[in-house]
């Protein structure tokens, strides 16, 4: 409310009335062309232009109350970076945003605004599109880091205290972040050779480029945080390693890096994946290499099972790949695809099949072992399941046989085994995830906190992250309780 009130703030509203903000049309963001993006790697969103996020700025209505906050999980003063953005001052809107965000050019690409801070819009109770939270996000984050200026957060003075953190992905990082600004000594352990976790094995360059992600990790280095790769804690180093060497707490965000598969006849056949190796070898072991270690077969007839943005992200590879038929087997329709709504936009786009109510029930291979036909059960959508889409029902009788040379399943993952495996006392669900308390995120054994998937069990980024706030937030707090 104090920022809401600065002069420079009451001013900037009192510019342009409220009816004619609203009345301002939302952006478009600039695409590459499908024709041209569906056979490179090139980021398909282009980025706002200054004058377009100004423009787009200026629809915030500068609530007092911000609606939209509500509905960020790292709590961003979105208010106040974007009116920062309508005036001008895009570094501002960049340290408003590096506040609570360890990732915001990341944030500002993979989120789904749609769902959360942007579904909370005053113009959506208005009938009218949100305010592009997201879009405005990038353009701040991008507009610093182009210019080379980039600010480092405040970090408190250094008070000797080591803590580990399990994984390098989007839990971990905003846990890492806002412990480094406690003044917390932080080492991040990452089992993989690349920092970054799921945002640099799990989400494809023409989503998010690896370098974005570089420069959100540098700036974590400039706090102070250390990371070691290579490094598999429940293997390589024991929790009771840590502890040894002087570690008072441990956060566990190693994710859900485990595939699930269906169980059905065919899965083992040459061809068949999923998701996770696919793009995993893809995105950090250059496996579209022929001269690669581990080459990638890349398929011409390919069918992703799934309709999350992993199979999004993984049948769109395999059209960059060379696929002439890439397809999407869902076995509920599209209007129940947890996808986001820009992913399967863009796979459309792109020449992506969509096949909807159909669900393999078979795989049929040739006398080498390669897969080479799908049988496909025809389904239709009955009565409403748990999570209140309707559950798709078989249609006796009618299924369809396809020709495909390449499979990858993509129907959900589960927690990494690793950390609940070798931590006696750690109480784990019978999904394998850590279970936490939900508000503090700490564990039956007190010096770990976990968060993200390895809780969750499969999430968004900014949920991942927020859990890393939470339990950054709570560490401390145990720790000072501890001490004293």
């Amino acid at each position: 409310m104090e920022r809401r009130n600065e002069p420079w703030r009451v001013e900037l509203r009192n510019t342009i009335k409220a009816k004619e903000r609203t009345d301002i049309r939302r952006v478009r963001m600039p695409e590459l062309a499908p024709d041209v993006r569906s056979r490179n790697t090139e980021e398909v969103n282009l980025g706002l232009t200054v004058e377009m996020a100004i423009t787009e700025a200026r629809r915030c209505l500068d609530c007092a109350k911000p609606s939209c906050m509500e509905g960020c999980p790292v709590e961003i003063d979105i208010p106040s970076f974007i009116k920062n953005i309508e005036r001008g001052e895009f570094f501002e809107a960049a340290k408003v945003l590096k506040e609570t965000s360890a990732l915001p050019a990341v944030c500002g690409r993979v989120c789904p605004q749609e769902k959360q801070c942007e579904s909370k819009c005053i113009h959506v109770k208005m009938k009218k599109e949100a305010v592009a939270i997201g879009h405005l996000e990038r353009f701040a984050a991008d507009y610093e880091r182009d210019s080379g200026a980039i600010s480092i957060p405040e970090t408190a003075p250094a008070n000797g205290i080591k803590i580990a953190v399990v994984g390098s992905g989007p839990a971990g990082l905003s846990f890492a972040g806002d412990m480094a600004k406690l003044g917390y000594s932080i080492t991040v352990f990452e089992a993989l050779h690349e920092i970054g976790g799921v945002l640099k094995y799990g989400i494809p360059v023409f989503r998010l480029p690896n370098e974005i992600v570089d420069v959100e990790i540098d700036n974590l280095r400039s706090m102070g945080v250390k990371f070691v790769n290579n490094c598999i804690v429940g293997k390589t180093v024991s929790v009771e390693d840590l502890k040894d060497e002087g570690f008072r707490g441990i956060f566990a965000g190693s994710g859900a890096g485990l595939p699930r598969f269906m169980n059905i006849k065919g899965e083992n056949l040459v061809g068949v994946m999923s998701s996770n190796e696919y793009l995993t070898r893809i995105n950090l072991m250059d496996a579209t290499d022929p001269e690669s270690d581990t080459p990638v077969l890349t398929g011409k007839n390919v069918a992703v099972i799934g309709g999350g943005n992993t199979a999004m992200d993984s049948v769109r590879t395999a059209r960059r790949l060379g696929a002439e038929r890439a397809m999407i087997v869902y076995r509920r329709s599209e209007e129940e695809m947890p996808a986001r709504l820009e992913e399967v936009k863009h796979a459309k786009e792109e020449g992506i099949e969509f096949m909807t109510l159909r669900n393999p029930v078979e795989y049929r291979g040739d006398e080498r072992g390669r897969v080479t036909q799908m049988l496909l059960q025809v389904m239709k959508l009955g009565e409403p399941d748990v999570s209140g889409r309707r559950s798709p029902v078989e249609v006796p009788g009618e299924t369809e046989l396809i020709e495909v040379d390449e499979v990858i399943v993509s129907v959900g993952v589960s927690p990494n085994p690793l950390i609940p495996r070798s931590v006696k006392g750690l109480n784990v669900s019978k999904w394998g995830t850590v279970i936490v308390n939900e508000e503090t995120m700490q564990s039956d054994v007190p010096m770990i906190f976990a968060g993200g998937d390895i809780v969750r069990g499969g999430a968004t980024v900014i949920l991942a992250m927020g859990d890393g706030r939470r339990a950054a937030k709570a560490m401390d707090k145990w720790i000072r309780e501890v001490k004293n």
